[in-house]
């Protein structure tokens, strides 16, 4: 074995690893800290690890394009060996890491861990439940399916409220006005770029302030934070009644780490990795799609909410919840580090937790629309095909075939994510119906690439008719309305 000691000794002398590595092998650490209820951090550090080594061997084979990224899972799923096995492995590692990352939240802050000194520990590890979040979010894009592009167009919908910048935001997201395959591009640079890097980033300086202000002690009550007399009693608990990290509490991080990818290999081997569902398509609305375990309550959230609330629920929530985790340090930085002497802690985590369970449950079959049970088999009322003529008639054979109603109400009848149409002839123009129809906005999807131009102009012909009686169609003050939609106008 001369030969290796050799090359470790010239590694050694040009690195000089050996010194900081030993210190944070052997940083002393309270005895009771040795405990399972210590082992979630490293679990969700493997997890990640595992996510960067499978996602670099996803990227081999996947094609981030609109064309190709759909036909690479398939061939991943079917065609390359194990290659099922490899998606799984990311897939359920993701769920997996989500999940530990919120255990791990929740156990620093019954523990008390977020405390003086440990502030600027708790705010990084507010930040990296983000980008574990939105890393799971891009990554569900990547699947490009009929969930990713609804969950897409939904998530740019409540991107798109924010005052002054949604417009710019969603634009710049998507790489234009509708989702395509520039979108794809820039979903995959975040995802297997600009995401991990910030977590790999984070994740180090986490780690290096663990290192240096010590692992959190086991909160015992009647030992009250105190930051003029905190950190020499921490010294003196680590030094004199605690115990070197390896092997004192290594094995257990490692043992529960083996068990985790243990059962990361077996939901993987067992249910196989998610997807891809059907072809992305706009026109299909049948797929009641969802979004992955970690968005479900948001999703039933936003079902359940009346139309109103929306929008003052997406833009202040978020933001007050995320500014309360950043500022709780600062606010309760001293006392009690025991749940015990905490109640007030306890039952707020119990009432989170119990929420986000209720929620997470009916997202599983709460419809992504408050009503959606307008099907292609409901007519357009009779009373809106009056004296229309032949090119108006085919845009309601359309209007029923596109199953526009799962979204929009004629006569009281349809879908309430969208606005009823029996005036919107009233509401908009005809050049502007056309690039609401090709173009999307707000809630509403593009149907430039689903529609052909025939049948584009059929369809608005038929929105154009949509008016109370004696009441005059929307005009464009700057000139006349648009005769017809020409097939070169529409493949511009």
């Amino acid at each position: 074995m001369r030969w290796l000691k050799q090359v470790y000794n010239w590694f050694e002398l040009r690195l000089q690893l050996e010194g900081p590595v030993g210190d944070a092998v052997l940083h002393p650490v309270p005895r009771n800290t040795a405990s399972w209820w210590y082992v979630f951090g490293s679990a969700a550090f493997t997890l990640l690890m595992l996510q960067v080594v499978t996602g670099i061997l996803l990227a081999i084979v996947y094609v981030p394009s609109a064309a190709n990224a759909w036909n690479n899972l398939q061939m991943l799923n079917h065609d390359l060996p194990l290659g099922w096995f490899l998606r799984g492995m990311h897939f359920w590692g993701s769920n997996f890491m989500v999940a530990v990352v919120l255990i791990h939240m929740a156990q620093v802050f019954l523990f008390g861990a977020y405390k003086f000194p440990r502030e600027l520990t708790w705010i990084i590890g507010v930040f990296l439940l983000l980008m574990t979040l939105g890393m799971a979010f891009t990554g569900q894009v990547m699947r490009f399916d009929q969930d990713a592009y609804w969950g897409l167009g939904i998530g740019a919908s409540i991107m798109s409220r924010v005052p002054l910048i949604g417009g710019p935001l969603v634009h710049l997201l998507l790489g234009g006005p509708i989702i395509a395959g520039a979108t794809l591009s820039r979903f995959f640079a975040l995802h297997v770029f600009v995401i991990p890097g910030i977590l790999l980033l984070c994740v180090a300086v986490h780690v290096w302030m663990v290192l240096k202000l010590g692992i959190n002690e086991w909160p015992m009550p009647g030992r009250p934070v105190r930051r003029s007399t905190y950190i020499a009693e921490y010294h003196k608990l680590s030094h004199q009644d605690g115990l070197p990290f390896f092997p004192g509490a290594f094995w257990k991080d490692l043992i529960f780490s083996g068990a985790v990818l243990a059962a990361v290999a077996v939901c993987a081997a067992v249910f196989g990795p998610y997807g891809p569902t059907g072809v992305p398509d706009p026109a299909i609305i049948q797929t009641v799609p969802k979004p992955d375990f970690y968005f479900l309550w948001l999703y039933a959230v936003l079902a359940y909410l009346p139309p109103s609330l929306e929008t003052p629920f997406i833009l202040t929530v978020p933001l007050l919840t995320i500014a309360a985790l950043v500022a709780l340090p600062f606010l309760a930085g001293e006392g009690e580090k025991s749940w015990h002497r905490r109640p007030v802690a306890v039952l707020l985590l119990a009432t989170i937790a119990v929420s986000f369970a209720v929620f997470t449950h009916l997202g599983t079959y709460t419809p992504w629309s408050p009503l959606m049970d307008a099907w292609s088999s409901d007519t357009v009322p009779e009373k809106f095909l009056h004296q229309l003529s032949p090119l108006e008639r085919q845009g309601a054979v359309v209007f029923q075939a596109k199953q526009c109603r799962n979204c929009h109400s004629l006569d009281h009848v349809g879908g309430e994510r969208g606005p009823a149409l029996d005036d919107v002839a009233t509401r908009l123009t005809e050049d502007q119906l056309i690039r609401q129809v090709l173009q999307g906005g707000g809630n509403m999807p593009a149907y430039g690439k689903n529609l052909s131009p025939s049948e584009t102009t059929a369809l608005v012909k038929f929105l154009v008719t949509l008016h109370p009686p004696g009441q005059k169609p929307a005009t464009n003050a700057a000139g006349p309305p648009t005769a017809a939609l020409s097939p070169p106008a529409a493949n511009r």
